[in-house]
């Protein structure tokens, strides 16, 4: 027997929480999401949430460190790993499903895959049909490179590193992105030996030169030691054992790497991630199977009756941005269900085109939006720049010593701001408004009578203006 609904959605995580929920919202439309783990997905029990938890503390730690007359006891493990779990709730998705329920959503555990037009099987013997829409949201892996010996050795993903049980004593971390470079900050603040394998010249490639430049110091600064231009020939784990998600898993680790050889009680590897396609039937519907899903505006893949958010669609790999697909997706899918014409700008994903904000959670914190000067000069942009240190009452009340850095990346010919940039302590509380500026494209005029609270951080956005002048 086939079920219909009027959408199903194919992965739980935020993504496809909200494309469902949007969907149906005010309306008598049903909905499934088909999930073969937990409801909440990659952000609530292996990503964002337990990487955060695991961060903050290090956070006050360095606060506290720059601040007189105040002290702080050493990181307490145990504890921090009890509060981490917390909020994932010890991965039990319960409330999650609750949620769902209550939203009117029904959740179906299994594989989904499709299987023709507007038709998912299930763990291959429960058939669902969509009257209105299939929504893909399965998100992506961790990629594991085929670098000899590196599989066999069973080393970390990000998932183990958010959810460890044990601190090693000494890890190597390979790739200079976000995900390493977090991982790196966390363990540095638990006393981790950390050595950095990075293939490139720089961390945080994406970001402006100068905020990796930052974290990579920092990072050296703590005890890290930060190996640029780096490859890895092979890795070995005579003894390697699956112990479980979280835990060593087994002896040292032997990696010969062409800035020589080391040996590790843990390896992680954070060298990209790649989409959980391969097995969701994309081509019984003339797509290629283990490739991004490619969208129009509007989300949709295919003749108006399949969508992707989320990072499966390749345009935006950050929560926030695939929730903000999702949106777009759910209020386009109810639109044509009820017949109305797509005219209202909320129908067009256009914020995760060069509006994109992004912070990333080292001490210190790196937090940009929109584009760096480098992508506005190949956009053809005439680009104006403005970079100065963050040095205002406000940075120098928040803690001593503090250092940071700003830049704007300004066109110059319609006199609005496209890139921004922060480094430094709590800087992803500066983001906000900067992404505001961008995306609402504030002539910089205006910007003039946007008045900083003082003693605050933010009286950098005066120090901007003034060095524009």
């Amino acid at each position: 027997m086939t079920e219909e609904f009027d959408v199903i959605v194919i992965g739980g995580g935020p993504a496809g929480e909200n494309a469902a929920a949007y969907a149906i919202a005010g309306s008598t439309r049903t909905a499934a999401i088909v999930e073969h783990q937990l409801v909440g997905g990659e952000c609530s029990y292996w990503a964002c949430m337990p990487s955060k938890a695991l961060l903050r503390p290090g956070q006050v730690l360095d606060d506290a460190g720059a601040l007189p007359g105040v002290s702080a006891a050493p990181p307490d493990i145990d504890a921090i790993l009890a509060r981490r779990d917390s909020f994932t709730h010890n991965h039990d998705d319960s409330s999650q499903v609750e949620w769902a329920e209550s939203a009117g959503i029904d959740v179906i555990r299994g594989h989904g895959v499709l299987d023709g037009e507007r038709t998912v099987v299930v763990d291959g013997t429960r058939t669902l049909f969509a009257r209105q829409a299939v929504v893909l949201a399965t998100g992506t892996t961790a990629s594991v490179p085929d670098t000899p010996g590196l599989r066999a050795a069973l080393p970390w993903t990000s998932r183990d590193a958010t959810n460890l049980h044990e601190v090693p004593r000494r890890v190597a971390v390979i790739g200079g992105g976000v995900v390493a470079s977090e991982c790196a900050t966390w363990l540095l603040s638990f006393g981790a030996e950390v050595t950095l394998l990075v293939r490139g010249n720089a961390v945080l490639k994406s970001a402006e030169p100068f905020a990796g430049d930052m974290v990579a110091r920092h990072l050296t600064a703590r005890g890290a030691d930060v190996r640029f231009g780096t490859t890895v020939h092979s890795v070995s784990r005579p003894d390697a054992r699956d112990t479980g998600e979280g835990n060593i898993h087994g002896g040292p680790v032997t990696i010969d790497t062409s800035s020589g050889v080391i040996e590790v009680d843990e390896l992680i590897v954070a060298a990209g991630r790649a989409p959980t396609s391969a097995q969701l039937g994309l081509s019984s519907v003339g797509l290629t199977d283990g490739a991004y899903v490619p969208t129009d505006d509007h989300l949709c893949a295919q003749g108006e009756w399949l969508y992707a958010v989320g990072d499966i669609n390749g345009r935006s790999p950050l929560t926030h941005m695939g929730k903000y697909q999702a949106r777009v997706c759910g209020d386009v899918i109810a639109a044509r269900a009820a017949g109305r014409a797509l005219v209202d700008p909320r129908f067009i994903a256009s914020a995760d085109s060069g509006r994109v904000p992004q912070v990333v959670f080292t001490s210190p914190e790196a937090a940009w939006v929109g584009r760096t000067e480098k992508q506005a000069r190949a956009d053809g942009i005439d680009v104006e720049v403005v970079e100065i240190d963050i040095a205002v009452a406000g940075s120098s009340l928040l803690r001593d010593n503090y250092e940071g850095r700003a830049k704007l990346v300004i066109d110059r010919g319609a006199d609005v701001i496209v890139g921004a940039t922060f480094v430094g302590p709590d800087v992803s509380e500066l983001l906000h408004a900067a992404t505001i500026a961008v995306v609402g494209a504030v002539p910089l005029d205006t910007l003039w009578h946007a008045v900083p609270s003082y003693p605050t951080v933010s009286e950098v956005w005066l120090r901007l203006l003034e060095a524009r002048r």
